[in-house]
């Protein structure tokens, strides 16, 4: 529904570009999937369709991956923000892929463990 999808050309703009020097290339439609259902039907319907579908997470990234350089779908996945499953014995963590840095530090605060920029291996589920 409404709150789940956009049109809005501020909204499209805002999830067309990222950190790059990329010129913005905006999706036709932002969704807010909130569970992995979502994504999966989500996915499943662009599939059919042959509509592309580019991810989009904090928009930090400096590749212009977030770019739609072919419209389609843009899957904001900010709200699927879980912490699932952390294990102090292994030093491993499951996230879904809203999860920031800052919120899995906060997480882990008073564990001894912390989660570093540009460390690699973070798991999703």
């Amino acid at each position: 529904g409404a709150p789940n999808v956009s049109t809005a050309s501020a909204v499209r703009e805002q999830h067309g570009h990222d950190e790059s020097m990329h010129p913005c290339a905006p999706p036709d439609v932002v969704v807010w999937p909130q569970a992995v259902g979502q994504v999966q039907e989500l996915a499943a319907l662009c599939h059919r369709c042959r509509v592309p579908m580019v991810p989009f997470g904090t928009g930090t990234g400096l590749e212009g991956g977030v770019n739609a350089v072919q419209g389609g779908v843009c899957f904001d996945l900010s709200r699927m923000d879980a912490i699932a499953e952390l294990s102090l014995e292994d030093f491993s963590v499951t996230v879904e892929p809203g999860v920031t840095r800052k919120a899995l530090n906060k997480h882990l605060r008073g564990t001894g463990l912390w989660f570093p920029v540009g460390t690699v291996g973070m798991r999703g589920v």
